[in-house]
């Protein structure tokens, strides 16, 4: 038989229109919810137990279905849709979902550097080339929705998924996060993979930097700020989903507030695709925040906020949302339009005309896929903090001594998110080792026997990644080297441990003392991860010890900090020799770090996040309000903020050092902008050392409101620049007037006229050059579409 949807000349919305016609309760119900794979195949491709009645009237969505092999996953996902397109009554097909925050999570492809690392890269350009990798391996192994990038706006360093995210800064999320969205849906969804940018909204404010916690924000500073990068996602690269944030904003559940879901972000953002729920949404309302009595009345609550599908399995929505149609306590309307956009999604990916995978998928072809993208990524993630002038090491002629629990570590730099870390929890959960975690089921287990045969963890990294440890590439680079860890990630080692980790210090000319954290899925020692919250932010006891014993030997010391957020450090780490910070970098972290030590490679990389001196400053991000926190001025006579220390931090936002020496000069601004029009601001960048290198030259705006705060600086514009020893390159940043809105005491987004203040430096403290302009002309109330998020950004010859 065929349909009026069949045609392919009409347009995504009239096909769905049209496929919504022919649906009965049932199936328009099941098109808003998801089904776990092993409910549908057994690993060989045939029915599982069940798979006929699930087939009357199919789940819509597909969650969690990944393996080693992208061949497999090909032939796993054709069978699943083989299912829904021939033996289904209407043949709609099942949109396949998976994670893709650092690299496509599924076995056999590159991993790259997690959120905060390609956030130090401050390379967009980068970024969107991952994607677009992502979205062909996406695609030919019939996987069309990532949920991924991660935009929330991470302030709050105790907060275990800081790594996750792009830091702590609203316009560089942004910029990363437009390029990641772009890459991945690319300029026709046919050809793309839908983006799922997540958590919406303020997720990364959890009360006390505990997981899932209420973001305790104002309207104001929930769209300025929070809403920021979601919304330039949405207006700049036609973002196609979103995932709700498991916590509350102003005391409702974001899954269930028609204000967040549907009044800001698609009545004032413009958003027209379709909100996915975070795993188990649905639960949470019933059984921790206590907003609803059971699934019926979670269903109603979430399908009128706004929220489109339920993952990753049916509870509320499906057959017990149905059942609340036909009682009349849910609008068919409100139910209509969540199906009508997970259709119109389908049909503008075009899976009704290309369902199926790839037939054939060359897997050794694949693995090497990336890796050079991923090892430029992780170079230029690596961030230098402190040089006296110990690094660059001069290859092949020092003895190093490589101490610390990251000095032979490999599976440390594979965190949540990723591969590998997620086959680890799911093979040592299915064995009955730890407790449940979110979307995890036990009747997996036989499922997982076979996808995920037993492997040790470092020789799967090792065989199937390349992945080699920091000692390994020092190795390769220095005269001699010996390496004690002196203590684990968290705890002490045996009583001899410290003594040879100490030995090795002094009998070396220079010690790399590798510490950091961890992160991983719910096992084992860790510092970070979902739900792996930290009050106490100080690197662990063990790890302080050891510092402290290696800095007494007196052997120059050169601190790398593996981490995906910022910790305090001990004395004995900040007054080192030199200070090296690097993210959980995949294969190729170590590396990069061991190039960078060795000054095979220019450290490039930038913080995007403030470290702290102590966990008590927090909060103490960059674009702290006037009146604020260290942007308060002091009271007279008093020298500083706090009695017992300075309320500047350790090392700031947008901070890194070279090898060699950058200067700014040569400053011109226009003095005068309309409200309709676009300041331009240009610097001389010129390298005056003696070796090329790279910098990111920075703009940062200060505009006023009146009656409403507003950050004392605000990134405005960012540029990576190369240059030779001598070579200089002219900047010339185009910031739009439509950039400086806020949400005025009117409650309207609005552009005033006012005086703009303004600073170009190498971090977000380096006032190198400032200036003002005057913005003149006629407060202008600026809808979404009028809005502008990104400066234009112009690098040419001096």
């Amino acid at each position: 038989m065929t349909f009026a949807h069949s045609d392919a000349r009409l347009s995504p919305a009239e096909r769905a229109d049209l496929l919504l016609r022919e649906m009965t309760l049932a199936e328009k119900c099941a098109q808003l919810v998801g089904v776990f794979p092993w409910s549908l195949i057994g690993p060989d491709c045939s029915d599982a137990a069940g798979a006929e009645d699930l087939l009357r009237t199919p789940p819509g969505h597909v969650a969690g279905l990944t393996c080693d092999d992208p061949a497999r996953l090909a032939l796993l996902a054709g069978a699943v849709q083989r299912q829904y397109v021939t033996r289904t009554r209407l043949g709609v097909p099942a949109l396949v979902h998976m994670e893709a925050l650092n690299g496509f999570m599924v076995g056999g492809h590159v991993v790259f550097p997690t959120g905060t690392g390609l956030a130090a890269t401050w390379s967009p350009d980068l970024v969107e080339a991952m994607t677009r990798l992502i979205r062909e391996q996406m695609r030919r192994t019939g996987v069309r929705q990532a949920l991924a990038p991660v935009l929330d706006v991470a302030l709050d360093p105790r907060w275990g998924r800081v790594h996750e995210t792009y830091g702590e800064d609203p316009y560089l999320t942004a910029a990363l996060g437009v390029s990641y969205v772009r890459g991945l849906q690319g300029e026709d969804l046919r050809t793309g993979v839908v983006a799922t940018t997540k958590h919406f909204l303020g997720y990364g404010l959890a009360e006390g930097g505990v997981n899932l916690s209420a973001a305790e924000t104002g309207a104001r500073r929930l769209r300025d700020l929070f809403g920021y990068p979601f919304e330039a996602a949405v207006r700049l690269a036609g973002l196609r989903s979103v995932m709700n944030s498991y916590g509350d904003v102003d005391g409702v559940p974001v899954g269930a507030s028609r204000e967040v879901l549907t009044d800001l972000l698609r009545g004032t953002m413009g958003f027209e695709g379709f909100v996915s729920s975070d795993y188990t949404t649905m639960g949470h309302l019933v059984d921790r925040q206590r907003v609803a009595d059971d699934p019926a009345q979670a269903a109603r609550l979430t399908l009128h906020a706004g929220l489109d599908v339920e993952l990753p399995t049916e509870w509320a929505f499906g057959a017990a949302l149905a059942k609340e149609v036909e009682a009349g306590r849910v609008e068919p309307r409100d139910l209509d339009l969540a199906v009508e956009r997970v259709l119109r999604a389908k049909f503008e990916l075009g899976l009704f005309e290309n369902p199926y995978p790839q037939e054939s998928i060359d897997v050794t072809a694949v693995a090497q896929e990336g890796r050079e993208l991923s090892l430029e990524l992780a170079r230029r993630s690596v961030v230098l903090l402190r040089n006296d002038g110990t690094l660059p090491l001069a290859p092949g002629s020092l003895r190093v001594a490589v101490v610390g629990p990251h000095a032979d570590a490999v599976t440390l730099q594979f965190p949540t998110y990723t591969y590998p870390a997620f086959r680890e929890m799911t093979t040592r959960m299915a064995r009955g080792e730890l407790g449940n975690a979110i979307g995890v089921e036990t009747t997996m287990a036989s499922w997982n026997e076979s996808v995920f045969p037993p492997r040790e963890a470092e020789s799967f990294l090792r065989e199937q990644y390349g992945a080699t440890s920091l000692t390994e590439e020092i190795a390769a680079l220095a005269s001699a080297v010996e390496t004690e860890p002196g203590c684990a990630l968290t705890t002490e080692l045996d009583a001899e441990a410290l003594d040879r980790a100490v030995a090795a210090a002094e009998a070396a000319d220079v010690v790399v003392l590798a510490l950091g954290g961890a992160s991983l899925w719910f096992n084992s020692a860790r510092t970070e991860g979902e739900a792996s919250d930290s009050a106490d932010i100080a690197l662990p006891a063990s790890q302080v010890r050891l510092a402290e014993a290696v800095a007494a030997t007196g052997t120059p010391l050169v601190a790398v900090l593996v981490q995906g957020r910022a910790y305090t450090l001990p004395r004995a780490v900040a007054e080192a020799a030199a200070i090296v910070v690097a993210p959980y970098g995949g294969p190729f972290g170590p590396k990069a770090v061991a190039e960078v030590l060795f000054g095979v490679t220019e450290p490039t990389g930038r913080l995007p996040y403030t470290i702290p001196r102590h966990v008590g400053q927090l909060p103490v991000y960059h674009h702290q309000r006037n009146g604020t926190g260290r942007r308060n001025p002091y009271p007279p006579a008093v020298p500083q903020h706090y009695l017992d220390m300075p309320a500047t931090p350790l090392f700031t936002f947008g901070q890194g050092l070279s090898y060699t020496d950058f200067t700014l000069g040569g400053l011109t601004a226009d003095t005068e902008v309309d409200t309709t029009g676009t300041a331009t601001i240009a610097v001389t960048v010129t390298n005056t050392g003696v070796r090329a290198g790279a910098t990111v030259v920075q703009l940062y705006l200060s505009a006023t409101t009146t009656g409403v705060t507003r950050p004392a600086q605000q990134l405005g514009g960012f540029a990576r620049v190369e240059l030779a020893p001598g070579e200089a390159r002219r900047v010339e940043f185009r910031v739009a007037a439509a950039q400086l809105g806020c949400t005025d005491l009117a409650r309207e987004f609005a552009l005033t006229p006012g005086t703009v203040r303004f600073f170009v430096g190498l971090d977000s403290d380096d006032r190198a050059l400032e200036g003002a302009f005057e913005l003149v002309g006629e407060r202008r109330v600026l809808t979404s579409t009028q809005r502008a998020f990104l400066s234009e950004t112009v690098v040419r010859d001096a």
